[in-house]
């Protein structure tokens, strides 16, 4: 592995789509290429980085344009939707870094691997399915669905029936030695897109499952993998707070796993929002990751200074 420090830096939703009236594909690349400019800086502070991303509503898009058009053409399953959208976010990741790296002495390469990972086909979540993707369906279409492709349906709040998908633990990164040949060549690289493919071993071969893995829970993973120096869960908010958004907030700056556990605990981070993060911070630090850090891109730059952010470490 190069001698630079390593970092594994986790782009959230917000980093490619600001809000739901930009989210064309121009619209996103804009996203992209604003948030690259800030990565830029993680790597003019001497860094090796690799970047992970989410890819809800992208996949949730390739999903819908299938359902209109399954009259004239097969239906995409979810394991290539995943492959896709790794790929063409990949490929906005990769122009960006161009377009912002420019005139730079010496301009970095950035290149993506379609990124498979290994799940347990046993998972306890593939019993209990619970994350919701595609669009609302009608009662009937469901009902089709079920029968015909055994998709798990659940009614949301009166709003229709949407399919749910089992989330596992990620367990192996399967491309694992193509990004390490990267890195050792101070590669940038984009890797385990949307959590990574899910796949699962079956009859002594590897098959895609339709599920989708946690990004940050992957990203964490890839950091313990790589021996990484650094894990940064890039959000929306610029650190992680207690109390957010009530009258007695307050913003934390440093703690330590310790504290991390303790507040989670306590309940102050929302299920569906912060409490992945800090839960992957966690599982970082607990397997040998020395700091961890949870800021929003605009303040990355100035957090690795020690002026922003939200930074863990184990003790």
């Amino acid at each position: 592995m190069s001698k630079k420090k390593l970092a594994i830096l986790a782009i959230g939703g917000n980093s490619l789509i600001l809000d739901k009236d930009h989210q064309t594909v121009p619209d996103q690349y804009g996203a992209v290429e604003q948030t690259c400019s800030h990565i830029a800086g993680l790597v003019q502070k001497g860094y090796n980085v690799v970047i992970t991303h989410g890819n809800g509503p992208q996949v949730g898009f390739i999903l819908r344009r299938s359902e209109l058009s399954k009259h004239e053409l097969h239906e995409v399953p979810l394991d290539s939707c995943g492959a896709d959208t790794q790929g063409s976010i990949g490929y906005q990741i990769q122009q960006a870094m161009i377009n912002v790296t420019k005139g730079w002495k010496e301009q970095p390469l950035t290149a993506t691997v379609v990124t498979q990972v290994l799940v347990d086909r046993n998972d306890p979540s593939f019993q209990k399915p619970s994350k919701p993707i595609g669009s609302f369906m009608s009662k009937e279409d469901a009902e089709h669905h079920k029968a015909k492709e055994g998709w798990d349906i659940v009614e949301d709040a009166g709003r229709g029936f949407r399919r749910v998908v089992a989330s596992p633990i990620p367990k192996k990164v399967l491309e694992l030695e193509a990004i390490k040949t990267l890195l050792d060549k101070n590669i940038i690289v984009v890797a385990v897109g949307g959590g990574g493919i899910p796949v699962v071993e079956k009859d002594g071969r590897i098959v895609g499952t339709a599920a989708v893995i946690d990004k940050d829970l992957a990203s964490s993973l890839l950091a313990r993998e790589l021996e990484a120096d650094l894990l940064i869960i890039s959000t929306a908010v610029d650190a992680v707070y207690l109390n957010y958004k009530k009258p007695d907030q307050k913003k934390l700056g440093k703690i330590t796993m310790g504290d991390a556990k303790k507040y989670m605990a306590e309940g102050h981070f929302a299920p569906g929002s912060m409490k992945p993060k800090i839960a992957a911070c966690i599982e970082f630090l607990e397997t040998g990751g020395k700091e961890a850090l949870i800021t929003d891109p605009a303040h990355l730059v100035e957090a690795l200074d020690g002026k922003a952010g939200t930074w863990i470490v184990a003790k």
